[in-house]
């Protein structure tokens, strides 16, 4: 029987192995799953902290051709689902007619839209001023306090420092900087289709706590959506932070994204019920 596939896309300051619970629940629940991380990713994020050169030159532009082209590689259109930069590239690849469905989670915002009115925009541009660089000034990489204080602010330290452990690697800075963290214009490709009429449905996540990519600013993104007839819905997790799909509470999201794609019909096995 056919399954459905599932390309999870992670963010800044995370890698791809912050959607291996995810990969399992849905895998559990008939997906086909993959979480193929960025251009030249090592296999675990404490390899990636030892050796970061690879990620260091990855702009919007190569991240979203790289899964542009994972997408495609499909017979059967997938879901896609991105957190924060990835939910950027989910909603950019799902109005422009790839793939089925999109959930886009704490999604660094499109259009123009601002994370918040501190110039430059959003704790992401503070945190690229003050957080560690490389020799070259080419990554950004975030310390266990850092970590704690923007991107798990919601866990206690302990859970924290696991999560930075096990996940946390260095950003990109041009990739910061074409999203427009760092004051520089953004990118051409931080952009979405708002008024797409024709793709598939669209699901917006925020955490109400979230000191990354606060909850307004996702609000003010779900509203650029009104005027399109293509399902755009949108989600608040209360109490929650910008690891919210990584923390303790991880599968209450990924539960509730099952669910919403089960009432649009969107299934493992495109044949149940």
């Amino acid at each position: 029987m056919e399954r459905t596939p599932v390309v999870f896309i992670h963010g800044a300051w995370l890698h791809a192995l912050s959607w291996e619970s995810w990969a399992e629940r849905f895998a559990s629940r008939g997906f086909l799953a993959l979480a193929p991380g960025w251009p030249g990713e090592a296999a675990a994020a404490s390899d990636v902290r030892k050796s970061p050169e690879p990620l260091g030159g990855i702009g919007l532009d190569a991240l979203t051709d790289h899964y542009a082209e994972i997408v495609r590689s499909f017979e059967t259109a997938p879901v896609i689902v991105g957190h924060s930069v990835g939910g950027l590239i989910a909603q950019h690849l799902i109005t422009a007619d790839v793939g089925r469905a999109a959930v886009a989670i704490a999604p660094a915002p499109i259009n123009g839209v601002l994370i918040d009115d501190v110039p430059p925009p959003g704790a992401a541009a503070r945190l690229s001023c003050s957080a560690e660089h490389d020799p070259a000034g080419r990554l950004v990489s975030l310390s266990a306090e850092q970590f704690h204080r923007v991107f798990a602010n919601t866990v206690k330290a302990e859970e924290s420092d696991l999560l930075f452990d096990r996940y946390a690697v260095p950003a990109p800075r041009r990739l910061l900087a074409d999203i427009g963290c760092t004051g520089a214009p953004r990118s051409p490709r931080a952009v979405a289709d708002v008024a797409n009429p024709e793709r598939g449905p669209l699901l917006l996540i925020s955490g109400q706590e979230d000191r990354l990519v606060p909850d307004a600013a996702t609000r003010a993104v779900y509203k650029q959506y009104g005027d399109t007839t293509a399902v755009t819905d949108l989600k608040q997790f209360a109490d929650r932070g910008h690891s919210l799909v990584v923390d303790g509470g991880w599968r209450f999201v990924a539960d509730y994204v099952l669910g919403w794609l089960d009432g649009y019909g969107i299934r493992g096995h495109p044949t149940e019920g």
